[in-house]
């Protein structure tokens, strides 16, 4: 009975979310957890619903990290501008200035708070991977 009580409280504070946009997880884990105003958004690659991975073109494949994440946000009532902290992790950091610069595009100021890793590999061998946090 307990652990039937806090398994129904975590699910009333924690909510999964996952749109049909975005690609399906390839683990045990959800596409975010909206907790109370504060949306989690898990690592994004470079990867469409289809199944197809960009790696050649730094530019398209942070755009197609940005699609997923938007179309994550999106399921949740949220928009890109309600980000306040992203983590993007690189396997090469001569990508940083193609991931500044589609991000210009994506965002205005205030920009989001950010940290950038650099990574010995990623999921896929993906080139980059970024995580969003996004409040109301």
């Amino acid at each position: 009975m307990k652990r039937a009580v806090h398994q129904a409280i975590h699910q009333a504070i924690h909510q999964a979310i996952n749109s049909d946009k975005a690609p399906t997880p390839i683990g045990a884990y959800s596409q975010a957890l909206l907790c109370d105003r504060t949306l989690y958004i898990s690592g994004q690659l470079p990867l469409t619903t289809a199944g197809r991975l960009y790696q050649d073109d730094i530019y398209i494949a942070t755009k197609q990290v940005f699609a997923n994440i938007k179309a994550i946000c999106i399921a949740s009532d949220f928009d890109l501008d309600s980000i306040v902290k992203l983590t993007i992790y690189l396997r090469d950091m001569e990508d940083f200035s193609g991931v500044n610069e589609v991000m210009r595009t994506l965002f205005t100021p205030p920009y989001p708070s950010r940290s950038c890793i650099g990574v010995h590999s990623l999921p896929k061998d993906a080139r980059l991977e970024i995580d969003a946090i996004a409040q109301k």
